[in-house]
């Protein structure tokens, strides 16, 4: 009992209050932002898909149609590659990984990700966009993984 109290008050004082009153606890705040920012895009991608399906009159899969395969692989891709990333995010940032890296491949995460869109958005051919938004994503992702591993070594 008196271990659940004092468990209790500890975590009571690592928050703050912000103005409303409501308490405010902000362990992967890093993370949060970049997760924040590519839900977003995910989620715009995914309207995207419905949009197209609509506009094409296709109610599931591509129906052949090389456009619609294209907007639904932009968000198919996103969705393989972005929760992986935020995940080593996470797992780095709770373990007490630096900051500025953390920053950095929240940034170079987005730009990946909005460098893909751009690329493949009007084309299914190889382009700038569509090659270093992809390569950027792996870069990031496996730059996470190796500071993971070297953080836990």
């Amino acid at each position: 009992m008196e271990a659940a109290f004092l468990a209790n008050n500890v975590h009571h004082a690592d928050q703050s209050n912000d103005i409303q009153g409501e308490t405010k606890h902000l362990p992967l705040a890093i993370t949060a932002l970049s997760a924040a920012v590519l839900a977003l895009l995910m989620t715009a991608l995914a309207i995207n898909v419905t949009v197209h399906r609509a506009k094409l009159r296709i109610l599931v899969g591509d129906d052949g149609n090389p456009h619609m395969l294209r907007m639904i692989r932009l968000h198919g891709n996103a969705a393989e590659y972005i929760p992986l990333a935020l995940i080593l995010m996470a797992i780095y940032e709770i373990n007490g990984g630096a900051h500025t890296g953390l920053h950095a491949a929240g940034i170079v995460l987005v730009a990946a990700r909005l460098l893909h869109v751009s690329g493949m958005w009007s084309t299914p051919n190889t382009n700038f966009g569509r090659v270093s938004g992809q390569s950027l994503t792996w870069l990031t992702t496996v730059a996470l993984a190796v500071l993971n591993i070297v953080k836990t070594i």
